[in-house]
C-alpha cells in the first residue's frame, strides 16, 4: 500500500506581479531602508511616497495629484501599491491602466468619474439599540387560527438572552419569529435583535459549548458583555460609487421581464452628473451632522501619456472638486505628443498647465545588486530555488535589457531545472532559457538585420 503525504486544503493564492510588495519600508523617522517591506533601492522615491502617506494620514492632501516618472521597469506600480498598503485596507485603492476610458459603451469622462468615486469612501456609523446575548429559551405562543379550522398560528414568542452581566426574557411579535427562523438560530446561539427594525443576525455559536463535537462546522463566539439591551455603534463602509449604483439601477417590480432583466447581462450604465449631484447632497448633509465621515483614498492612473486632451481637461476640473481622491499618475514617456493633439509636444505627454499642479517624484534605473536583490526576492515570493551564479548571470541580463525581462526567466529556467532533474537553478538552464526567449532588443535586432524576411 503506497503511502501519500496528505496534502493541505487551504486555498493557494495566485502569485502577481507585485505579491511581494507589503509596504514602502521606511522607519519612524521616514527614513528609507535599503531592503525593506519587499522594496529594494529607489530610496528617494520611498522616502517621498512615505511623506504622501503621512499627508493622506492627516487628510491633507485631498485634491493633489502625484506623478510617479521613471523608465520602464523601475517600481512605479510596486510604489503606487506599496501606499495602498500603507494606508490599509479601510482606505479605497483604485487602480487604473488610462486605456481603459476608451469604452465603446460609456463616454471616456464618464468612466474616469466612476473611477473616481470608486477612490472616495464613506465611513458611515449609526448608533443602534440592541438586545445582545446567547439564547437560553426559545419558546413560540400559539392561539387558535382566526381563520377557525385546526390551524394554529404564532401569537408571540418569548426568548431568552444571557450575557456575562445578566439575563433577560423578552416577549417578540411573530414577524420577528420569521426572521429568527430564517436565520436558524436554536438555543445556545449568540444573537442581536435591533429594537427599531427588529431585523435579526445570529453572529455564531456560543463558545461554552466548543468541545460539544470532536469535528466542529461552527464558528464559536464570546458570551456579550455588558447588559443584554444596550446601545451599539454600527460602522459601515462603502464609496460614492457604489452609492451611485444603488441608486441608478431600477429596483424591479414582481413582474417577469423584471425578474429577466436581473438574470441578462448588465450593460454599463451612465451615471447622470444630476444623480452624482444629488448624492453628493446628501452626503454632504450626513458629514455635516457627523453621521458619515469622508475616506478619500487613492486613484492610481498608470499609463497615463494614453489619455487625451479630453480627459486631461476633465481631469482639472475633477481636481478641484471638494469630494476628490489622491490622484497618483505613473507614466515611462520623456517629451511626447499629447494624444488627441496634432503637434503639442509635452514632457510625459501630459499637458504643462496640468503638470505644473503635480508632485513630481523620479524613479531611477535599478543597480546591478539592486536587480540581484529583487531577483532574490521574486525567487522566494514565487518558492524557486536559485544559486548565486544563476541570480549573478540573471542580474547581468537584467542590466543589458530590463528588469521585467530578467523576472520573466525565473519560472522557465526552474521548469527547464526540474526537467533535467535538479531542484535548484543552475546558470545552464539560466542561459538555455535566454536563447529560447527573446527580449525586446533582440527581437528588434532580428527585425532589423533580417528586414527584407518579413511584411512591411
Amino acid at each position: 500500500m503506497k503511502i501519500e503525504e496528505v496534502k493541505s486544503t487551504a486555498k493557494t493564492q495566485r502569485i502577481a506581479a507585485h505579491s511581494h510588495v507589503k509596504g514602502l519600508g521606511v522607519d519612524e523617522k521616514g527614513v528609507a531602508l535599503q531592503v525593506a517591506a519587499g522594496l529594494v533601492g529607489q530610496e528617494p522615491a520611498r522616502e517621498a511616497c512615505g511623506i504622501v502617506v503621512e499627508l493622506i494620514k492627516a487628510k491633507k492632501m485631498a485634491g493633489r495629484a502625484i506623478l510617479l516618472a521613471g523608465p520602464p521597469g523601475t517600481g512605479k506600480t510596486a510604489l503606487a501599491l506599496a501606499i495602498a498598503q500603507e494606508l490599509g485596507s479601510k482606505v479605497p485603492f483604485c487602480p487604473m491602466v488610462a486605456s481603459e476610458v476608451y469604452s465603446s459603451e460609456v463616454k471616456k469622462t464618464a468612466v474616469l468619474m466612476e473611477n473616481f468615486r470608486r477612490a472616495i469612501g464613506l465611513r458611515i456609523k449609526e448608533t443602534k439599540e440592541v438586545y445582545e446575548g446567547e439564547v437560553t429559551e426559545l419558546t413560540p405562543c400559539e392561539t387558535e387560527s382566526a381563520m377557525g379550522g385546526y390551524g394554529k398560528t404564532v401569537s408571540h414568542v418569548i426568548i431568552g438572552l444571557k450575557t456575562a452581566k445578566g439575563n433577560k426574557q423578552l416577549k417578540l411579535d411573530p414577524t420577528i419569529y420569521e426572521s429568527i427562523q430564517k436565520e436558524k438560530v436554536e438555543v445556545g446561539d449568540v444573537i442581536y435583535i435591533e429594537a427599531n427594525t427588529g431585523s435579526v443576525k445570529r453572529q455564531g455559536r456560543s463558545d461554552s459549548f466548543a468541545t460539544e463535537f470532536d469535528l466542529e462546522a461552527e464558528e464559536y463566539v464570546p458570551v456579550p458583555k455588558g447588559d443584554v439591551h444596550k446601545k451599539k455603534e454600527i460602522v459601515q463602509d462603502v464609496t460614492l460609487h457604489d452609492l451611485d449604483v444603488a441608486n441608478a439601477r431600477p429596483q424591479g417590480g414582481q413582474d417577469i421581464m423584471s425578474v429577466m432583466g436581473q438574470f441578462m447581462k448588465q450593460k454599463k450604465t451612465e451615471i447622470t452628473d444630476k444623480l452624482r449631484k444629488e448624492i453628493n447632497k446628501v452626503v454632504n448633509k450626513y458629514i455635516d451632522q457627523g453621521i458619515a465621515e469622508l475616506v478619500p483614498g487613492v486613484l492610481f492612473i498608470d499609463e497615463v501619456h494614453m489619455l487625451d486632451l479630453e480627459c486631461f481637461t476633465y481631469l482639472h476640473q475633477a481636481l478641484e472638486s471638494t469630494i476628490s481622491p489622491i490622484v497618483i499618475f505613473a507614466t515611462n514617456r520623456g517629451h511626447c505628443t499629447i494624444k488627441g493633439s496634432d503637434d503639442i509636444v509635452s514632457p510625459h505627454g501630459m499637458p504643462l498647465d496640468l503638470l505644473d499642479r503635480i508632485m513630481i517624484i523620479r524613479t531611477s534605473p535599478y543597480a546591478l545588486e539592486e536587480m540581484i536583490q529583487i531577483l532574490k526576492i521574486r525567487a522566494q515570493t514565487e518558492g524557486i530555488a536559485i544559486d548565486e551564479d544563476s541570480l549573478q548571470c540573471l542580474g547581468d541580463i537584467g542590466v543589458k535589457t530590463t528588469l521585467r525581462y530578467a523576472v520573466q526567466l525565473l519560472t522557465p529556467s526552474y521548469l527547464l531545472s526540474k526537467v533535467n532533474g535538479r531542484d535548484v537553478i543552475h546558470k545552464e538552464d539560466v542561459e538555455e532559457i535566454r536563447d529560447l526567449f527573446h527580449d525586446a532588443k533582440t527581437s528588434a535586432r532580428v527585425l532589423t538585420t533580417d528586414k527584407d524576411k518579413y511584411l512591411h
